[in-house]
This record gives C-alpha cells, structure tokens and sequence, in this order.
C-alpha cells in the first residue's frame, strides 16, 4: 500500500523501466533520482515525458514508482516507493494536505512556501503560499502532465482567491517545457499581495517579480541580521523586495541603503518601506552591486552592517569557475566596506556550489581585501525549504554572519 498514513493510492501499470546492472544502488540508499545513462530499456525512450513508470532494478527488484522523462539527463524522480501509484488529484491532496500539516505547526500566518519540491515528495513543484494567493511552479515534464489534478487538489487543501502559475523557471527548458506565466484564479496581473515576514509586510508581485514574487528562503536569516542592527548603518545590496534592509530598519538601524538594479524590484521595496513607517531611513539606489561596492569604497563609505544576497552567480556547473570568482569578488569588494568590528552577511543561492566551497570562497575574499575576522552563525533555508536527506545538493542557500575586525 502506496502513500503516508493509512490513505491507500489507486493503482494502475505503468511502464517498467529497467535499470543498468549496478545502478540500483543509490536508489537503495535513498537518493530518489535516476540518470538517462542509467536506463537500460532503449524502448524508454518512446515513453511519453512525464508519464508515470516502475522502476526495476536488473535484479528484477522494484524501487517504486517515479516520474519519467527520457530527453532529459535526470530521466527519473521517485514519488513513491510502492509501484503502479496513480497520480491522481487525490494523490496530490494527500501530499500537499501532508505538507500544509507540517507548515502549520511551523508558522503562525499563511506566507510561506508549501511545497518544496523532493523534500515533500513531490518532485519538481514549487508551490509558495501568500495568504489567500498561491504561486505554483512545475519544473518538471511529470508535474507539468499532471497539472490539472495538482491544481484541483491544492483548491481543495487551500481555498486561495487567486492562484498564479509561474513556469518561466529555466529547469522547464531542460524538461522540454514552454515559458508561461498566468493567472488562473484572480487577478494578480494588476497589483501585488502583501507578504507578514518578521513583524514586517512586504509588497509582492506574483505575476511579475522573481521565482514565485518573494524568496521566503532568507526569512530566518533576515530576523538574525536585523538583530544585529539597531543604531548601526546598513548596506543591502541586492536587496530585489528590501527584504534585509526594512527590517533592519525596523529593528533600530538608523540609515539603510539598499542596491538593486531593478526598478521595478525598488519601488516595491519603497512601498514596503513606506508600509513599514521607515521610510525616512531608507535610500533606495538603483545601481549594479559591484560598482556600487567600488563606487562606495571609493568615497571611504563604512558601514556597521554589509549584507550580500546575490542571484545565483553559478547557474550550471559549466559557471562554476566563473561563479567562484564572482563569489569571490563579491567578499572582496563588500569586506571593505564593513566599519572595524561591524558585520557582513554573505549568502549563495548556488546548488552548484558546495557549502565548503562557498566557505573557502569567503575566507579567500576577506583575505584579498586584508580583513580578518570571525563567523557568528552559518546557516541554510528556512524550514518550509526542508532538504531531502538522500539529496544533500538540495541544500541549495548558503549564509555565513561575520564580525569583521
């Protein structure tokens, strides 16, 4: 019997997939992926991507049932470890019925993001909470299928008034998939919903601001900065909504300059900081971060907090080098505009870029820019962003806090 509980799961036969001698092994060790070069069936390949298969070892053992797309490199996600599991809508409100359980008893208010991906068994959906408005992402040919019951069952779970489909992330084109982005309950295209993050509101556009409108990822790690904050001078660069910056003002900073390229992503932050009642203390800057970090240290500006949240600078493991460097650069360039004894805070959002890489990247950057100092906290996603424990690289966002001397 498939599924969590005591809640059976229809089942149906699916294709058998049939793996390569020897390949069963990760499976077995509960990493729940398989790779194109793995598959032993020629025929897997006329299987239509995103169909629902078996997954067999060449012992002939069953590993459960798994999402298939063979023009892709990662051909095959497990849903479930039983076989012949129908994705249907209730199987789809059981899962997301599951996570919405777990996010309850984390959060007090509905911000959040729902579903994340393998780590709630459902591989290749994004869905993030605002409120009464849901965004949903499918990121793969298997959750792209079955679109339809995915959203059937989340109107059932959350009875949200507008719900917005967000499949512009670049993963669809290496699933095959068109660029979309619509509205399918509400109107989210003429304005924006307000996020609560840490006693802060945030304005957010769903249909048109990054991912799924707000990075709920960095909420634990803005409420520890902004606890370093009070009576300090703050630089935000990259600050997309102003996430950092206003609740570093709100907790008592007295001068928050926030850097973002974007003029679209500034004026939001600038109605969430008038939302906020500080926007007196705001500066809002439209500028590329690193010739803002040179122009600045140029002037001999210093700052009590420095805080670099960067996009992903490593987008594929063929930027890695490149990526290393900017990563690099970025410690370099921000170091130096940190006061004697003030903080900087540096993060990655790189899958790609392992956590004791991104650490020796940093540890390289302050020493090219001769500063010395000590890390107060290192830490990861919020736990609505849970990680896979077979899927360590899950653990995508990396931070470290640092007293600089």
């Amino acid at each position: 019997m498939g599924g969590f509980g005591d809640v059976p799961y229809v089942r149906l036969m699916h294709p058998i997939v049939k793996l390569l001698p020897g390949r069963h092994k990760r499976l077995k060790a509960g990493h729940p992926w398989i790779f194109s070069n793995e598959v032993a069936d020629a025929a897997a390949k006329l299987i239509e991507p995103g169909s629902a298969v078996t997954i067999m070892g060449d012992n002939g053992e069953i590993y459960g049932t798994a999402l298939f797309n063979s023009h892709s490199l990662l051909a095959g996600r497990l849903v479930d470890l039983e076989r012949d599991i129908e994705l249907d809508t209730e199987f789809f409100r059981n899962r997301i019925q599951r996570a919405l359980a777990l996010r309850d008893r984390l959060f007090d208010a509905p911000f959040y993001r729902l579903v994340h991906a393998e780590a709630d068994r459902l591989p290749g959906l994004i869905i993030d909470r605002y409120g009464d408005s849901v965004v949903l992402q499918f990121n793969t040919a298997g959750m792209d299928m079955h679109g339809a019951a995915i959203i059937e069952a989340v109107e059932a779970v959350v009875a949200a008034k507008t719900v917005v489909l967000r499949n512009d992330a670049p993963a669809r084109v290496q699933e095959g998939l068109p660029l979309d982005v619509r509205t399918i309950r509400g109107t989210a295209e003429a304005g924006s919903v307000a996020v609560q993050e840490n006693g802060a509101i945030f304005n957010v556009s769903l249909a048109q601001g990054q991912k799924t409108g707000w990075f709920f990822d960095q909420r634990d790690n803005r409420a520890f900065v902004a606890s370093l904050a009070r009576g300090a001078r703050v630089m935000d660069f990259y600050t997309y909504g102003g996430g950092f910056g206003i609740q570093a003002a709100l907790a008592g900073a007295v001068q928050v300059d926030l850097v973002d390229r974007s003029t679209a992503a500034l004026e939001n932050a600038a109605l969430s900081a008038a939302a906020n009642g500080v926007s007196e203390r705001c500066v809002f800057l439209k500028e590329d971060a690193f010739s803002a970090m040179e122009r600045s240290s140029g002037e001999g500006a210093r700052y009590d907090v420095v805080i670099s949240d960067p996009p992903a600078f490593v987008k594929s493991k063929k930027d890695l080098n490149r990526g290393s460097r900017a990563y690099r650069k970025m410690t370099r360039l921000a170091s130096r505009l940190v006061a004697p004894g003030g903080i900087l805070f540096v993060a990655s959002c790189s899958h790609n870029v392992a956590p004791a890489l991104f650490g020796d990247l940093v540890k390289k950057g302050l020493a090219d820019a001769g500063r010395t100092g000590r890390i107060l906290r290192a830490a990861g996603a919020g736990a609505d962003h849970p990680v896979h424990p077979g899927l360590p690289e899950t653990a995508y966002l990396k931070t470290l806090t640092l007293q600089l001397d």
